[in-house]
């Protein structure tokens, strides 16, 4: 946490968290979760045997800069790839030029409190070098978070995000 004052308003808000992390995918809690499923730091695999259904995720952040501020807001999400998006990014993990792969095209894996659904929203995964995880851009333009992704937040929005995280 850092002491932030907000450049609109001169408000000095103390310690404000200005990260927020999902552990896993929001799919990895279902019922039925089984066979082959992995959860990794960075890469998740869900397998729903019932469902016959297969579900391939990696870990990314969402940033929202901040207006007047160094750091921006940070989200640690989990974005759903196509089984190839997947297969890919495994296969580039350790690639020092992973980072001029063209981005995946996926789904947001996770609720973000404090907005409007965001489970599936469109994503773009872009990857950087081995040792940063990806950067998530949130191609639903007109939902609040793609609004505050591309044009950023003031500072004392921040105790507002907090409390509807849970801190």
């Amino acid at each position: 946490m850092t002491v932030i004052t907000c450049t609109c308003c001169g408000v000095e808000l103390g310690d404000v968290p200005s990260m927020w992390s999902f552990s896993a995918p929001d799919t990895w809690g279902v019922p039925g979760v089984g066979g082959a499923s992995f959860l990794e730091e960075e890469l998740c695999f869900v397998e729903l045997p019932d469902l016959d259904e297969q579900h391939f995720f990696i870990r990314g952040l969402i940033e929202v800069p901040i207006r007047g501020a160094q750091e921006a807001l940070t989200y640690s999400v989990w974005a759903s790839l196509s089984p190839a998006g997947f297969a890919r990014a495994v296969e580039q993990w350790e690639d020092p030029d992973r980072a001029a792969e063209p981005p995946f095209f996926g789904q947001l894996a996770n609720r973000i409190p404090g907005y409007p659904e965001t489970l599936r929203l469109r994503v773009r995964v872009h990857t950087r070098r081995p040792g940063l995880r990806p950067l998530v851009e949130v191609r639903a333009h007109e939902h609040p978070l793609g609004v505050r992704q591309r044009d950023g937040i003031d500072a004392h929005e921040l105790p507002e995000i907090a409390a509807a995280c849970g801190g």
